[in-house]
C-alpha cells in the first residue's frame, strides 16, 4: 500500500500547503536546464533540420532525464530510510500537482475584481495568461480566468495524477518518476512548443509528443465531468460539435467539457501583442461568466481528482505490490 500512501499525502499537501514562494521546486530545474540547451541549440543549429534533431533530442533529454533523476533521488532516499522514501516521493509528487496554485492564481485576480479593481485584475492577469489584458472588462477577465482554469485543470491536475497512478502500478517506478516525466513535457511544451518564430522547428517534437501523452488523461477528464453532470450525452454532444474546432487536441476539448457542464461559452477573440486570433466558440452561452462560474469549475476538477485517486486506491488495495 506504499504507493497509495504516496499519493494521497502528496494530494494532501498540495491542498493544504500547495507550492510555498521560494521553495526548491522541480519545474524551476526543469526550466533552466530547457533555457540553457535551448540557448546552445539555438547558437549551433542553424538550420531547419539540425534545430528539429536538436529539439528530438531537447525532448528526450528532458523527460527521460526527469523521470530518471526522480527515481535515482527516490531510491537514495529509500536506502537511509523507508519512512524518508516515502515523505520524499510525496513531497516530490505534490510539487507536480497544481491544483491549490491554480485555484491561488484564480482568486488573487478575482479579488480585485469583484473589488471593482479593474485595472489591478488585468495586471495580475498578466502573469498567469499569454494574451494582452491591458484593455480587458470585466466580462473578458472573467472568460479568460475561467479558460486558464479550466484548460490547466487537464495538463496541470488531471493529466499529471493519471501519470502517477500509472507510475503506481509499476512497483519498479513508483508514482513520482512518472509524473515528473509527464511534468517536463509539460514545461517543454510551455516554453519551446510554439509554431512561431524562434521556436518553429526546435518546439515541433515537443509540442507534438506533450499533445500525444495529454490525450488519453484529456478524453478521461471529459468523461469524468460528463459524468459527474448527470447529462453524459449532451456533453459529448456538445464537445463533438465545438471542441474538434479547436487547433489544440486538448485544451479545446478540456475547457469545451466544462463550458457545457457550466452552462457558459468560452472562447471568440483574444489579442496577443496587437494582433488578435480568433477562438472558437465552446459551449452555449445560457449563463454569463461569473465568479461563481469560475469556483464551480475549480470544484468539479477537484471531484475528478478526489474520484480518480479513490480509484486509484482500490485498485492499489487488490493489486499485489511485488
Amino acid at each position: 500500500m506504499t504507493p497509495a500512501v504516496i499519493l494521497i499525502t502528496a494530494a494532501l499537501l498540495d491542498y493544504l500547503i500547495g507550492d510555498p514562494w521560494g521553495w526548491p521546486h522541480p519545474v524551476r530545474v526543469m526550466g533552466w536546464v530547457i533555457s540553457r540547451l535551448t540557448k546552445l541549440a539555438q547558437k549551433f543549429c542553424l538550420n531547419s533540420i539540425a534545430q528539429r534533431l536538436a529539439g528530438i533530442l531537447l525532448g528526450i533529454i528532458l523527460i527521460i532525464g526527469s523521470g530518471f533523476s526522480g527515481w535515482l533521488i527516490i531510491q537514495s532516499a529509500m536506502w537511509l530510510h523507508p519512512l524518508f522514501k516515502i515523505a520524499l516521493e510525496s513531497i516530490i509528487l505534490a510539487s507536480c500537482f497544481a491544483f491549490r496554485s491554480l485555484r491561488t492564481a484564480a482568486v488573487t485576480v478575482l479579488q480585485p475584481l469583484t473589488a471593482g479593481q479593474l485595472e489591478e485584475a488585468r495586471q495580475i492577469l498578466s502573469n498567469y495568461v499569454g494574451r494582452d489584458t491591458q484593455n480587458l472588462d470585466q466580462p473578458e477577465v472573467l472568460r479568460a480566468v475561467l479558460e486558464t482554469v479550466t484548460e490547466n485543470a487537464t495538463d496541470g491536475v488531471m493529466a499529471v495524477l493519471f501519470y502517477a497512478i500509472i507510475g503506481a502500478l509499476m512497483p519498479m517506478v513508483g508514482p513520482a518518476p512518472l509524473a515528473l516525466a509527464y511534468k517536463a513535457s509539460s514545461t517543454l511544451d510551455s516554453m519551446v512548443g510554439y509554431k512561431e518564430a524562434p521556436y518553429t522547428y526546435l518546439g515541433w517534437f515537443s509540442a507534438r509528443l506533450e499533445d500525444c501523452l495529454t490525450w488519453l488523461p484529456c478524453r478521461l477528464t471529459v468523461m469524468t465531468l460528463a459524468f459527474f453532470s448527470g447529462k453524459p450525452l449532451h456533453i459529448w454532444r456538445i464537445c463533438l460539435r465545438d471542441a474538434v474546432a479547436d487547433p489544440s487536441p486538448n485544451s479545446g476539448w478540456s475547457e469545451c467539457a466544462y463550458a457545457a457542464v457550466l452552462g457558459v461559452q468560452m472562447g471568440g477573440t483574444n489579442w496577443y501583442r496587437g494582433l488578435a486570433k480568433q477562438k472558437p466558440l465552446l459551449g452555449d452561452a445560457t449563463y454569463p461568466i461569473t465568479p461563481a462560474s469560475i469556483d464551480h469549475a475549480l470544484q468539479l476538477t477537484r471531484y475528478c481528482f478526489l474520484l480518480w485517486l479513490g480509484v486509484a486506491i482500490a485498485i492499489l488495495s487488490i493489486v499485489p505490490n511485488k
